[in-house]
């Protein structure tokens, strides 16, 4: 039996979308669902007890910043990650591959891999698919990610099809790299934009038979019509018995679309970040707390939000804290928008199970407005 299998629910009849239960040595959790990111060992100013009430069955961790600080070894002697952070359900690691290629002149990329040095204090360091692994492997992560390098946007098809070739290859010796039963590798689609290097890269993954796959190298700067574009034809081509992964997006307006196209996990800083900045996410948009506008305004932030934020607090107290720095503010405004976005996947979830997604996206789309 695979470390990660995936059992389909329901499809929707009109769409892509469908329901499902993935599973995990650390349990199963429903799809389609938005992992909150805990980049180095914790989602930002919110304790694991916290991150279970709202329902989060999955969050995600970067393998670059840990391989830096504090270390694998170290992680590896708590325990593993689920130990070291008192977290017992799944968690998945990035391979670190964005981080090392968002380094621009910092790093040099070879067949081997990446010589970089380090953005904390400048030190070199190295990783490669083998290295990467390892590194997975010693923090214990449920899904591990193949080591592959993002492909900027805007590239050349040249550029992109050599990158593109290198990834499979270093997704083959990750593969190879896996020496335990109790992990589940997952490749990642690249391509660009161009529709027949992210056929052939979805081709010779799924030819590595991995228990799931992701879609790497969207939301990179290119339009989002681009983006679903890309989307349609990758996501269709995907095998409909293993999860399906659209790395780097979450906001609401892209998750519904990923959604249709039938993806089931997604993640992003960007609840969390745009939270700390004094924003928070509704079903109408984004509201911007620190506005002057909210300054006597002694309504939660969602009057229809369940969340510890809205039950409590008011737009004004919010805004106040956000305009002094307490980090109090910070935390309240990262709850809602986490809560916001497990109880979207939720609802979502619902409409799928009960075929009537195609409204629930229409509706969305009439009262959502972009800012």
């Amino acid at each position: 039996m695979p470390a990660i299998t995936y059992e389909l629910i329901k499809r929707c009849s009109q769409t892509g979308a469908r329901a499902g239960i993935i599973h995990t040595p650390h349990g199963s959790f429903e799809t389609p669902i938005f992992m909150p990111v805990g980049t180095q060992a914790t989602v930002k100013t919110l304790s694991p007890e916290e991150l279970k009430e709202m329902g989060a069955g999955i969050i995600l961790s970067n393998t670059y910043h840990l391989f830096l600080r504090p270390g694998a070894d170290l992680i590896r002697e708590a325990g593993g990650l689920h130990s070291f952070m008192h977290w017992d359900r799944a968690i998945l690691t990035d391979s670190g591959g964005f981080q090392v290629f968002s380094l621009g002149d910092l790093r040099k990329i070879s067949e081997d891999g990446v010589a970089f040095r380090s953005h904390i204090d400048g030190s070199k360091k190295f990783l490669s698919p083998e290295i990467a692994t390892k590194v997975q492997m010693d923090l214990g992560s449920d899904i591990i990610m193949a080591f592959d390098e993002c492909i900027p946007y805007p590239a050349d098809h040249d550029y992109a099809k050599k990158s593109t070739e290198r990834t499979l290859r270093w997704a083959r010796r990750c593969k190879d790299a896996l020496v335990t039963d109790n992990q589940g590798l997952f490749g990642i689609v690249q391509g660009g934009i161009y529709e027949d290097l992210r056929r052939v890269c979805v081709d010779e993954l799924i030819d590595m038979d991995l228990p799931g796959y992701a879609i790497g190298g969207l939301s990179v700067g290119e339009p989002k019509k681009l983006m679903y574009e890309v989307l349609d034809y990758t996501a269709s081509a995907l095998p409909a018995n293993k999860p399906r992964y659209l790395m780097g997006v979450g906001t609401p307006d892209c998750l519904v679309e990923g959604v249709k196209r039938g993806i089931d996990m997604f993640d992003c800083v960007f609840p969390t970040r745009v939270g700390r900045n004094g924003t928070a996410m509704t079903w109408n948009g984004r509201l911007i707390i620190k506005n002057a506008e909210f300054e006597h305004d002694f309504h939660p932030i969602d009057e229809n939000c369940s969340c510890y934020a809205c039950r409590n607090y008011s737009r004004a107290y919010i805004r106040h804290l956000v305009r002094v720095n307490e980090i109090f503010g910070m935390r309240l405004l990262t709850i809602h928008n986490l809560h916001f976005l497990i109880d979207f996947m939720r609802k979502m979830r619902q409409a799928i199970i009960e075929d009537r997604f195609g409204e629930f996206y229409n509706e969305f789309a009439a009262k959502y407005v972009l800012k």
